[in-house]
């Protein structure tokens, strides 16, 4: 357009003085000077071709228009900058009048003729910058400067050129310094950066060196901010910095110029800009600027190495031209990560990832260990979510075995596990634990490292997540310590002490125990606080890997040497814990490890997954724990009994010494409990000083600090006693039944509060405050252990509460026979104790509701709400919030309060329906949170059903909403809580080779075992069962009725959306209830099933409904007359969904299958099916044929003579059908639904079971995977165990083997687990480089000669195939433009998008004129490999690392275009397929186009070459 506003002007006047003066008047407005630059550019290139009129007046009118108007235009300009609040034009008007201006100005000074006019208009422009700053016009100076500077000459203008330089370098580097202007400071920055130094750059080497001495002077960027601007000015020299390997290299050619690439500044900013830019852009710069030095490298071809700047560090840059392929291999493969994850994008970015493999591989090779040190230490500088520490640790261990890391990398990996404690995903945190030891086993180089260095690490190990002993990494530790024992560095302080002949493994724990239980003489006194327990666990866990390692070497020689290997290392123990009971002046801080080391040994040793039973470890660690237990039971029984106990830091004193005292308990029983053994002896004397501590009244004096922590004591221990009798009948003793502690607790005052110690005692009370957090907590402690005793209590004697506290008179237990005094108690204790203590008032009201519920249900109701708000508030605390909620749960669910609840139907049974409501409202935000109450009352309900009475299952009944919604449960989770889900399963999947797969235990809290204990609920019920029966009943009328009220409240819902996925769990449900029906039930519900196969539903839902009306017309076939009258409705009716009908009869061999006469139904079946093979809709009339076939088949069978008149009819239809002539759709679907799996492979009797309705119908359906349940999950859902006797789990191998797809084809080629099994990528999609590319003038005007033809008729050979495209808007205007250009035929995925409005708005009627064809995704891979068969060329629109550019692709004439996704692109497996991917060349920022734009540029790029071509080949 402007040239040819030029042009005009031109032939108005040839003398170029009247033109240009005229536009030189009036008032320089944008568009005025825009015209002013048109003319004179055009005046210029006339000038050079010599054609210019008027030869001596054209130079003075350019020097009277620099000087008279454009000078003095530009110098009101700098007065006024963009954005100011002077008043002028608006900020974008001014930057087009100046932009204008400064074009104009450079081709004047070019018309003049001499350089004087360009170096005075640069001194002038040069000063006003100098003396204004950025904030003052700085931007016109730039403007000015970059238009003239070009027209400087290199050596007469030097000087000048030079201060230009650097004021230029001063502005683009001093930008983000200058804060408070940082509008026009950044706008002038970019100007200098972007358009003035690459214009100086033209003027010879002089100015590079000068640009290049102030970047080396600026140095490194040692924040983030500085990274923009250095790397701005870099990006826009990087032609001029980089050497260039051509000969023509410009003016000052011969001269030398920088080599960026061995200055270490230089990669240090390129390595700040990719690794600490905040902004997109800048992390661009640094790439591109990589991508050039290394292209530049590899076509100088001479050797080039970059070191640090100091040191003898590793190079920052080096090339070597022997290893020139793998160098350019690697270098692409790492910009080409960067970029792909620079877009976010999870279709993109998981193609690429294989590559990260040989990249990683490469660098570990080539850096000797550093990089991966690096790596390390990288990743401790942020925290990390569960799945990136995951697989960035996975990813660790994998890297083949090699000396790599020495101590800080041991010291880098240890940081990294305290990054792994933070996400609360407890399996993905001991998963990624599990894989850093894995990875420290491979790359640490023992030679580097200690053993106190390796346990150091060890430590930082949770033990319960990650290493347990008898795990398979505890093996591989050991072995790994087995073959490496002698090789560790020994410690300057470590010296082999005994065992002379040992390895240094076991003289490294034999040191070790010494030095644990000899004590300091510095921490004897008896008011010393209590030890960590760091070194207990240290010593523990060495002592076993050290026995374990022995038992390795010892495997097939004397095993009796492991045993004394772990004598001689306890030794020092026994020798110690044997004098507990003899030495009372031992000192305390030696007791104390002694028995916290005992402990850990016991914890420890248990192997995890397998039994202990074999494991002589253990057996001689019981044997050790025996020979011990007299003296140490006759210590704590001193310690807790004889006052000696009496700070606040002795509590935890306290708890040791119970844990230890159970532990014992434990013990014994385990190796069988005798009567006369020590802690017989020590429970009773334990119990009577006990609660002779607590029958001490203070007479009137202060409570001192001492008795106070003794009662507390004396709590604790009656609470251990009454633990260990309830969960261990043998430890009853004759004192405990006769009654003195069960009368003395259930009459102590229930939440008394403890008071404080008297002032006196303050001081010391307060100087523990480190051992404590105040006396809250203790008295805390006190109140919950007095509920544990209760608790005990009240199971022991349960029959004893009375229904209402009016039956006793004289109470011998008050707290037990006067419960509702204790119930109101309770609700006491649960507003004073904090929330990880409440527990045992939960237990003690799972036992009181029951009793009270009749005659005190206002007090029982507000017990449920008080327990619940508790519960609630807990949501977000992981680690106490499971163990509440299934208390609370086993009380409020408890079956009898169900039952008496239901009976009543009072305020009780509206409350459990409420919470009820809530759990399953809070288990869409916490996953697990309904898994555990379907779990607990389903598995209430089997053992009370299981008796004669069967009240609990007859009850349930009134609670079968709970299992309607457990069997519909299923939340659509956002998709980062589906990946972590995805995750779980995946760790999950790998079994024992992980081991935190054993270590920790499987909570079963996905989403899908909600259904599962629903589903293996209703299988273990019996329809002979009256309970049972009506139970299942009701349950499929209210799934019958929540399928209506699903399908009212959307008439059409799309795939895989919440009311598919409601109504997909509804009918597997009911299929599930099926053979519980009966006759008379069928005859309540058969016509709701019959109506739903009239409704509109997805496929998955039509397969379901159809196979139960299969069933129910094979077990019942008098229900075939309702059937037939199905087919009676008008046909506005049926619509499509007449299918549904024609489906069921496609199987009328398994309905008649029980009935012997079975001549009037095939003959009313070929009434019926012949009349719909007639109808007008195309699907209809496939399905009707596909039943005609198989009526026709058993007709034929049978020898129906009766049917012979209509052989010849029928016959020659089908043959007709079977026969069609050509390749169309027509033909191909009639092929493809008789393969389709519902009529080819599926049974609906053989093949029912759980794996065919949860897992093989859903996957074949097309659901969503989240959808589908393996078989698998049922079998190890364990809490409900399925009848020995139950047959029906596993479908036949056939249908399990089928591939999904829908019934237009069967999916060969492109199943989810192809992009798994590819190890790499041929190609991969890549977003553009904005620098790479530059766009040449094309000649885009070609003028058809004959376009109506064209448009007529299409004579090209050009498919153009959008199957991968959704929205109607883009395949409508697609549509237009194939049809426009020719096109020979356009493929959709489906047909059924031209009845879309969008479409049919944007296609202008196109697809009548243009052949359409329907080719879904599933299928494409079949259709290009059958179009590559006839010779097309596969071209993908696509951007990737070997993409064309398309102005350099040449198109052949059979062409087929595959246009991507508009999200996602072309697939990767589908990019393999391809023959060539062509790029669209771009220059902005934007990273893509429009799909419909760049399928436009192709289809015009196509037909503009092909009349070309053909005109050449005529030629």
């Amino acid at each position: 357009m402007e040239w040819v506003l030029a042009e005009t002007l031109l032939s108005q006047s040839r003398d170029p003085r009247v033109l240009l003066g005229a536009l030189c008047r009036g008032e320089a407005s944008a568009e005025r000077v825009e015209t002013l630059r048109f003319l004179l550019q055009r005046l210029e290139d006339e000038e050079a071709r010599g054609g210019g009129g008027g030869a001596g007046a054209l130079p003075e009118a350019a020097r009277e228009v620099a000087v008279g108007y454009l000078v003095p235009l530009l110098r009101g300009l700098r007065g006024r900058p963009a954005g100011g609040a002077d008043p002028g034009p608006p900020a974008r008007h001014h930057r087009r009048v100046l932009r204008a201006a400064s074009a104009a100005l450079r081709s004047c000074a070019r018309l003049a003729g001499g350089p004087q006019l360009a170096a005075a208009l640069a001194e002038e422009a040069l000063r006003d910058l100098l003396a204004g700053g950025p904030a003052s016009g700085a931007e016109a100076a730039v403007e000015v400067l970059a238009a003239v500077g070009p027209c400087l000459r290199p050596r007469e203008d030097g000087p000048l050129l030079e201060r230009v330089a650097k004021a230029a370098l001063a502005l683009a580097l001093g930008a983000d310094r200058d804060r408070d202007e940082a509008g026009p400071a950044e706008d002038a920055a970019a100007l200098a950066a972007g358009r003035l130094l690459p214009a100086l750059g033209q003027c010879g080497g002089a100015v590079l060196r000068v640009v290049w001495s102030g970047l080396v002077a600026a140095g490194a960027p040692s924040e983030p901010d500085c990274v923009r601007p250095q790397l701005l000015v870099l990006s826009a020299l990087a032609e001029r910095l980089l050497p260039e390997p051509r000969a023509d290299r410009g003016p000052g050619a011969g001269e030398e110029e920088p080599d960026a690439r061995r200055c270490w500044r230089f990669w240090r900013t390129v390595q700040a800009g990719l690794a600490q830019a905040q902004d997109a852009l800048t992390r661009k710069r640094a790439r591109y600027l990589l991508q050039r030095a290394v292209e530049v490298s590899a076509e100088l071809g001479a050797h080039c190495t970059c070191g640090p700047q100091a040191g003898n560090g590793p190079s920052l840059f080096w090339w070597s031209e022997k290893k020139k392929d793998e160098l350019l291999k690697f270098w692409e493969n790492y910009i080409l990560i960067m970029e792909t994850l620079e877009g976010n994008q999870i279709h993109v970015i998981k193609p690429v990832l294989p590559k990260l493999n040989s990249l990683f591989e490469y660098a570990v090779s080539e850096e000797n260990g550093s990089f991966l040190l690096k790596f390390i230490q990288k990743m401790t500088s942020r925290h990390w979510c569960a799945i990136p520490i995951l697989f960035l640790s996975k990813a660790l261990a994998n890297v083949p075995r090699c000396k790599a890391l020495g101590i800080e990398g041991l010291l880098a990996l240890r940081d990294v596990l305290q990054c792994t404690m933070i996400t609360h995903q407890i399996l993905l945190r001991g998963a990624a634990q599990c894989y850093l030891l894995q990875t420290a086993m491979n790359l640490v180089d023992v030679e580097k490292v200690s053993l106190s260095d390796v346990s150091t690490l060890l430590m930082s190990l949770r033990q319960e997540e990650s290493l347990g002993r008898g795990t398979s990494l505890w093996t591989e530790l050991c072995d790994w310590l087995r073959v490496n024992e002698s090789c560790f560095r020994r410690a300057s302080a470590s010296i082999s002490i005994g065992l002379p002949e040992t390895s240094s493994l076991n003289a490294y724990v034999k040191n070790l125990v010494q030095e644990y239980i000899k004590s300091p003489a510095w921490e004897t006194g008896e008011d010393c606080l209590m030890p960590d327990w760091f070194e207990a666990k240290l010593v523990a866990m060495m002592v076993l890997l050290a026995v374990d390692v022995e038992g390795m070497k010892t495997q097939y020689s004397e095993k009796r040497r492991t045993q004394n290997v772990l004598r001689i290392f306890l030794d020092p123990l026994l020798e110690s814990l044997m004098k507990f009971g003899t030495n009372a002046y031992m000192p305390l801080l030696e007791t104390d490890r002694c028995l916290q080391v005992l402990l850990k040994l016991l914890h420890t040793c248990m192997l995890k997954g397998s039994s202990a039973q074999d494991d002589e470890v253990f057996t001689f660690l019981q044997s050790f724990v025996m020979s011990a237990t007299e003296s140490i039971s006759e210590f704590i029984l001193r310690r807790l009994t004889m006052n000696e106990l009496s700070s606040v830091s002795d509590l935890d004193r306290c708890h040791l010494y119970l844990m230890v005292l159970t532990e014992l308990i434990n013990t014994h029983l385990k190796v069988g409990w005798k009567r006369g053994n020590p802690i017989w002896r020590v429970i009773s004397p334990l119990k009577n000083a006990s609660i002779r501590h607590l029958q001490e009244i203070d007479s009137g004096q202060e409570p001192t600090l001492a008795r106070q922590i003794q009662r507390v004591i004396s709590m604790a221990a009656l609470a251990m006693v009454c633990e260990a009798v309830d969960q261990k009948p043998e430890l009853q003793l004759d004192s405990l039944d006769a009654g003195p502690m069960e009368r003395f607790l259930s009459s102590l005052p229930l939440n008394h509060t403890l008071q404080k110690p008297h002032t006196e005692e303050q001081s010391s009370f307060f100087e523990e405050s480190s051992a404590s957090q105040g006396w809250g907590k203790i008295v805390a402690q006190y109140i919950h252990d007095q509920w544990v005793c209760l608790s005990f209590l009240l199971r022991k004697y349960h029959t004893l509460i009375p229904a209402s506290e009016g039956d006793v008179l004289e109470p011998i237990l008050p707290a037990i026979q006067m419960p509702v005094r204790t119930l109101q108690s309770a609700l006491g204790a649960l507003t004073v104790l904090p929330s990880d203590q409440v527990l045992p008032v939960f237990h003690c009201m799972k036992v009181l509701v029951p009793k009270l519920l009749t005659s005190s249900e206002s007090l029982c109701v507000e017990s449920f709400d008080m327990a619940w708000k508790i519960v609630s508030a807990l949501s977000n605390t992981q680690l106490i919030f499971w163990s509440n909620l299934k208390a609370f749960v086993q009380f409020v669910f408890d079956t009898k309060v169900l039952t008496i609840a239901a009976k009543i139907k009072g305020r009780a049974y509206f409350k459990i329906k409420e919470i009820m409501y809530k759990i399953i409202e809070m288990s869409a935000v916490k996953t697990g949170v309904f898994n555990t109450l379907i779990s607990y009352c389903c598995k209430s309900w089997i053992v009370s059903a299981s008796n004669v009475s069967q009240v609990s299952l007859s009850s349930a009944k009134n609670y079968s909403e709970l299992v309607l919604e457990a069997c519909i449960f299923g939340t659509v989770f956002r998709r980062d809580q589906r990946l972590i889900q995805d995750v779980q399963t995946y760790i999950e999947n790998l079994g024992h080779d992980c081991a935190a797969n054993t270590v920790i235990e499987n909570t079963k809290r996905e989403d899908h075992y909600v259904r599962i204990c629903a589903v293996k609920f209703l299988c273990l019920l019996h329809g002979s069962n009256v309970s049972h029966k009506l139970f299942m009943e009701d349950l499929a009328i209210k799934l019958l009725d929540k399928d209506e009220l699903v399908s009212r409240s959307r008439t059409r819902y799309y795939v895989n959306s919440q009311q598919h996925r409601l109504k997909n769990r509804i009918w597997q449900t009911l299929l599930v209830l099926f053979p519980s029906f009966d006759q008379n039930f069928l005859n309540r519900i058969i016509d709701k099933i019959f109506q739903a196969g009239f409704i509109n539903n997805q496929a998955s839902i039509k397969y379901l409904i159809e196979w139960i009306i299969i069933l129910i017309l094979h077990k019942f076939p008098q229900f075939l007359l309702k059937f037939w009258d199905c087919f009676s409705y008008g046909e506005e009716n049926f619509k499509t969904s007449i299918c549904t009908f024609l489906s069921v009869l496609s199987h009328l061999d398994i309905i008649t299958q029980n009935i012997p006469e079975k001549k009037p139904i095939l003959k009313q079946a070929l009434i019926i099916v012949l009349q719909w093979c007639f109808n007008h809709n195309f699907s209809i009339r496939l399905y009707a044929l596909v039943a005609l076939k198989k009526i026709w088949s058993m007709c034929k069978t049978l020898h129906i003579e009766e049917f012979d008149a209509l052989t010849s009819v029928i016959e020659s239809s089908l043959n007709q059908v079977e026969n069609m002539p050509g390749t169309g759709n027509a033909k191909k679907n009639w092929q493809r639904i008789q393969e389709h799996f519902f009529f080819a492979a599926f049974h609906p009797v053989q093949d029912y079971c759980l794996e065919t309705i949860f897992y093989i119908l859903p996957r074949l359906s097309g659901l969503v995977e989240d959808e589908w349940i393996a078989i698998g999950k049922f079998t190890r859902f364990t809490d409900i165990p399925l009848d020995a006797g139950f047959q029906w789990y596993l479908s036949p191998a056939h249908l399990c083997e089928l591939k999904p797809g829908d019934w237009a084809q069967q999916d060969t080629g492109s199943h989810s687990g192809e992009a798994a099994s590819q190890s790499e990528w041929m190609d991969v999609q890549k977003k553009i480089i904005p620098w790479k590319n530059n766009t040449p003038d094309l000649d885009l005007e070609l003028v058809f000669q004959d376009r109506v033809a064209k448009l007529g008729k299409s004579i090209s050979r050009l498919i153009v195939v959008a199957s991968l495209i959704d929205k109607p808007t883009n395949l409508g205007g697609l549509c237009r433009t194939c049809e426009a250009f020719g096109a020979s035929a356009l493929v959709v995925g489906s047909l059924q998008c031209v009845r879309d409005k969008q479409f049919q708005g944007l296609s202008v009627s196109a697809e009548q004129w243009l052949p359409l064809l329907e080719v879904k995704p599933p299928q494409l891979i079949d259709f290009l490999q059958q179009k590559k068969a006839e010779g097309y060329t596969v071209i993908g629109v696509e951007q990737t690392a070997k993409s064309i550019d398309l102005t350099q692709y040449s198109f052949p004439e059979r062409s087929l275009l595959l246009l991507g996704n508009e999200r996602e692109g072309i697939p990767a497996n589908l990019i393999q397929q391809l023959d060539v991917c062509v790029e669209i060349p771009q220059q902005g920022i934007i990273r893509s186009l429009n799909v419909h734009v760049s399928g436009a540029l192709l289809i015009w790029e196509y037909t503009r070459q092909q009349p070309l071509r053909h005109g050449d080949t005529e030629s």
